[in-house]
């Protein structure tokens, strides 16, 4: 092992360290460069991996052939990021952070030289990892996670390699759904394994309901309530099947859609404060609770749910950059703040949109919350001008005040970016006979008179006043 003196900060300037150099992380350390010059303070930024600012989300849309090229996922390179005097190193990863003395030790991925460099201040954006089920073939060839770009080069290599054209997708998450969009459009026979009543979880089981058929509509063989005991390997090694307790379905390649956790081994080991959901705990200004010089953002952190007023991982690039931008603020000597999330987040398989924001029935009632849910069908044009198309949207009101808590929506083209209509609502705090009255666009090629989801905030506000009037009674 190398390991060099801890590097010294030298004169009046002050240094920046940041882990992770994916959204949160760079996000940071290029809002701090802006605000402070290389003469003021030196950013010093470690990668492991062989990407920087890249969009993940945009990993299903680049396997499934809509992206073409793995450079248009990169938001910025490190020769970009260096051209702006940010230091940042590239297949390096930190491996501990020594708090009291203000370093962090980092390796060399394919050197393994080591050093330690000290900072002023920190960031820990250290993201998520992938949730890999303990159980046998779950590292065989074939069976593929899907988090970087590397892991997506993987995939479409085993993609481009593979005879066979069956693909198991384990999971019915995000991922899960989105995975299963992209394999249909290689061509593949998909079939999705979820351990779930339905598919999507972040929505009710009668929402995910409505996903499960149209899925199953688009060709893809949906199994739920099946838990993936062992994935099978043939003589060569591969993959070629997942198991549960009562069945086996054939598989040529294999998709881990499982969800994420946050990445904080660091951090833990550092004894930073961690939350339930294991990710690293924030005030408002993102700064890690108790430790005046460090910040933390992106996925590797638990944020406040504005509407149950408890603490969420919630690992979306929406938010980790808004982290970002306020972390570097805030390391530059200003002042910013992120208040918390209304949990707002959209996808699609092929054609069908599907979106959530606010709490689902049992988040309300884990919050102790009463509540009224209602749900509407209507379109996403009026009726009669062409290639109208049909939503369903259900939407949750508190019992007695009326004030929305929750809306999700499931249809076709149109349907999926009106949940944001619902978003805002949900931050400002407002009740759902106060929806009603949004002054919102409308010509017959993009909504209706009455917008779905004023549709549904008119039906809620009528349940809230039912629900009312029977208590008076």
């Amino acid at each position: 092992m190398n390991m060099s003196a801890a590097s010294g900060v030298s004169g009046e300037r002050e240094r920046l360290v940041v882990i992770g150099g994916d959204a949160a992380g760079m996000s940071a350390a290029s809002q701090a460069r802006r605000l402070k010059s290389a003469e003021e303070l030196e950013i010093v930024a470690f990668e492991r991996g062989h990407f920087t600012s890249f969009s993940a989300c945009g990993i299903p849309y680049w396997v499934g052939g809509d992206v073409h090229d793995r450079d248009q996922l990169i938001a910025r390179t490190a020769e970009e990021h260096r051209a702006r005097d940010i230091d940042l190193r590239m297949r390096t990863e930190v491996t501990e952070i020594d708090v009291a003395g203000g370093r962090v030790r980092a390796r060399d991925v394919d050197s393994g030289a080591e050093s330690w460099t000290s900072y002023d201040k920190l960031v820990i954006a250290t993201g998520a990892r992938p949730i890999r089920p303990d159980m046998p073939g779950a590292d065989a060839p074939g069976v593929h996670g899907v988090q970087t770009l590397d892991d997506g080069q993987a995939l479409i290599d085993t993609l481009t390699r593979t005879r066979g054209r069956r693909a198991v997708v384990i999971g019915a998450g995000y991922i899960g759904v989105e995975m299963a969009e992209a394999l249909i459009n290689r061509g593949y026979e998909v079939t999705v394994v979820n351990r779930g009543s339905e598919p999507m979880s972040t929505l009710d089981p009668d929402m995910g309901r409505l996903v499960h058929e149209a899925m199953e509509g688009l060709g893809i063989t949906m199994v739920d309530d099946a838990e993936v005991t062992k994935i099978l390997t043939g003589e060569d090694g591969r993959v070629r099947a997942v198991a549960t307790e009562d069945a086996e379905y054939p598989a040529d390649v294999a998709i881990l859609g499982i969800g994420v956790r946050p990445e904080t081994a660091l951090a833990r080991a550092a004894g930073l404060p961690l939350g339930d959901h294991g990710g690293l705990l924030t005030d408002l200004a993102m700064r890690v609770r108790g430790h005046e010089n460090i910040w933390a953002g992106g996925d590797c952190v638990e944020v406040l749910d504005l509407i149950s007023g408890r603490e969420r991982h919630v690992p979306l690039g929406t938010h980790a950059n808004k982290h970002g931008q306020v972390i570097g603020t805030n390391a530059a000597g200003g002042y910013a703040t992120f208040p918390g999330v209304v949990g707002t987040a959209v996808s699609k398989v092929c054609d069908l949109e599907i979106a959530r924001t606010g709490l689902r029935e049992k988040d309300a009632r884990r919050a102790g919350l009463r509540y009224v849910t209602v749900t509407i069908e209507s379109t996403s044009r009026a009726g009669y001008y062409p290639n109208s198309s049909s939503m369903t949207v259900k939407m949750l009101a508190e019992h007695r005040t009326g004030r929305l808590l929750g809306v999700q929506i499931v249809g076709r083209e149109g349907a999926g970016k009106r949940v944001d209509i619902a978003a805002v609502a949900l931050t400002a705090g407002m009740t759902v006979e106060q929806m009603t009255s949004l002054d919102l666009g409308y010509a017959p090629p993009f909504s209706p008179v009455w917008d779905p989801v004023l549709v549904a905030a008119r039906k809620a506000s009528k349940a809230v006043n039912a629900t009312a009037a029977k208590q008076i009674r």
